[in-house]
């Protein structure tokens, strides 16, 4: 299985950088991962909702951008299904016994998705009903993603 993770913005606190590169390496036994990571736009001091709405189109469509045929995207949205652990490692189980081979998970930037984004996703998926930086939600994804996977192979993982 292919696990591409679609982000905006760079990591810049080492801390999340050594995270992501611990769970990258545990997960590359389980399956092939990447991540894609695009270019933010500068949010100004008090910008209104219409140039927030630009800032988030922009970033649409450098996500939108490197959208793969074949792939099942996954948005990560506040509005999106809760899933437990388990449900999580059922919900990718699932995809690869129905021969999908590719799972694209995607994490706007800090104003979020924009529509179009979200239109053109299988599913949208939400951690928790508060809002985490999205630097931070990478680190939760990938430690869950390889949660799943411990499941899924019938390995401990902390419940």
């Amino acid at each position: 299985m292919k696990i591409t993770i679609l982000c905006v913005g760079k990591i810049k606190e080492k801390y999340f950088s050594d995270a992501i590169a611990e769970y990258s390496k545990r997960l590359s036994r389980y399956c092939n991962l990447e991540i894609i990571e695009v270019q933010d736009e500068k949010t100004p001091d008090g910008a209104g909702e219409a140039i927030e709405q630009k800032i988030k189109e922009k970033e649409g469509e450098r996500l939108l951008s490197k959208f793969k045929d074949g792939c099942y995207h996954i948005a990560l949205a506040i509005n999106g299904k809760k899933l437990s652990s388990e449900g999580l490692a059922a919900k990718i189980e699932e995809l690869g016994t129905n021969s999908v081979g590719h799972i694209g998970f995607v994490i706007g930037g800090s104003l979020g998705l924009s529509n179009e984004v979200l239109k053109k996703c299988d599913m949208h998926l939400s951690f928790s009903d508060m809002t985490f930086p999205h630097q931070l939600m990478r680190v939760i994804l990938l430690e869950q993603i390889y949660r799943s996977y411990r499941i899924i192979s019938g390995e401990p993982y902390h419940k």
